[in-house]
């Protein structure tokens, strides 16, 4: 009897440090690539807002009135329902089961094709400095050992990629401390205040405010692998939206305020001529590979979310019980690996499509 009951015990430690749960960095780590990962692409919000001005009023005043009222009612739903699921688990209990199943299937497809263009975008910068990957004999194994590799990384453990997402977000924004600091003495504060409203794009604008500031509610799904989700959740939230907003108002703000660009000159990519402009050929070349290694912690982030989902909607019974294997749902991240090769979507169009879900989650809350 002893002796089954040590053995017992045993497994169950086992179990326990074959399973860690997420703690507070590594959360914050996680929410900040599945919202941001970096100021890559922000660029495009100063052509369309006619200049910085309105650039840097947006990612000053829409996190106050979109992102920390997305991230509250985040943090209050994933304490109420500590469950893996996340929004399924909500919009199921506030409409039913069939709307539920609806929000989660297509939130996963729209992951995965959100998933399908990282290895692709890692593969375009790094194409700059090794022009062989702009020929398909080696672009395309690069791809497929590329997404192989990280989701492999997926199936040794939530605390593995949790970590790793903190060592890629430090990479990702040192170069941009750096060039903030480096500007200092070149900034001019009276560039930040231009605007043409003749040229604004407003539609542009708002788009890449929402864009660049939502998907808070994408964490909610790992919320059973969260250590004391009570009171991690809101803090690693109440974190991701701070280093979110300082990863996009710094860099415009040396961007903008040490150099007379045209507003027609930002466009996506440009902060590596930025960081050539302010520190030089190498501060470019350091941006390009943060920019390129970026794209991997939102592929890792993305891929998390989307399997764990899957886990979380087997347990509601919406999926097969295969997708419901404890500690790394290994069928949920094959199944999101299996359709990865699929890359022939634009981001526009993802975006669109992604912004559909919004509309669930308030109203799921709101109920």
């Amino acid at each position: 009897m002893g002796e089954e009951e040590e053995m017992k015990g045993n497994v169950e430690s086992n179990t326990v440090k074959a399973n860690p749960k997420l703690t507070v960095l590594p959360l914050i780590a996680l929410i900040f690539y599945e919202v941001s990962g970096g100021p890559f692409g922000v660029e495009d919000s100063v052509r369309a807002g006619g200049g910085p001005l309105l650039a840097l009023l947006g990612f000053l005043i829409f996190p106050l009135i979109w992102s920390i009222p997305e991230a509250l009612v985040t943090a209050e739903l994933a304490t109420s329902f500590p469950h893996n699921g996340g929004y399924v688990v909500w919009i199921s209990a506030a409409f039913g089961p069939f709307w539920g199943f609806q929000e989660g299937f297509w939130k996963w497809f729209s992951g995965v094709m959100d998933n399908a263009l990282y290895p692709v975008l890692f593969l375009d910068y790094l194409k700059h400095s090794l022009p062989i990957f702009n020929n398909m004999i080696a672009r395309i194994p690069a791809l497929l050992g590329i997404t192989f590799s990280l989701t492999y990384l997926n199936y040794r453990g939530l605390h593995i990629v949790g970590f790793s997402a903190v060592a890629l977000a430090m990479f990702s924004l040192s170069p941009f401390v750096v060039m903030a600091l480096l500007s200092i003495p070149s900034i001019r504060p009276k560039q930040w205040l231009v605007v043409d409203f003749k040229k604004v794009n407003w539609r542009g604008y708002f788009n890449s405010m929402f864009w660049n500031l939502n998907y808070w509610d994408k964490a909610s799904t790992l919320a059973g692998e969260v250590e004391n989700p009570s009171k991690t959740f809101p803090k690693a939230l109440f974190g991701a939206v701070v280093l979110v907003m300082c990863s996009y108002l710094i860099p415009l703000l040396a961007g903008t305020g040490a150099l007379e660009s045209k507003p027609s000159e930002w466009s996506d990519g440009y902060f590596a001529e930025v960081g050539m402009l302010i520190g030089g050929v190498w501060l470019k070349w350091w941006i390009q590979a943060a920019a390129a290694m970026s794209n991997m912690g939102l592929f890792e982030a993305e891929m998390s979310s989307d399997a764990f989902q899957l886990l979380g909607m087997s347990e509601l019974g919406m999926l097969p019980a295969i997708f419901a294997s404890r500690g790394t749902p290994f069928f949920s991240v094959i199944r999101g690996y299996r359709l990865h090769p699929v890359k022939g979507i634009d981001v526009t169009t993802i975006k669109h499509f992604n912004c559909s879900h919004t509309c669930f989650f308030f109203r799921a809350a709101a109920s």
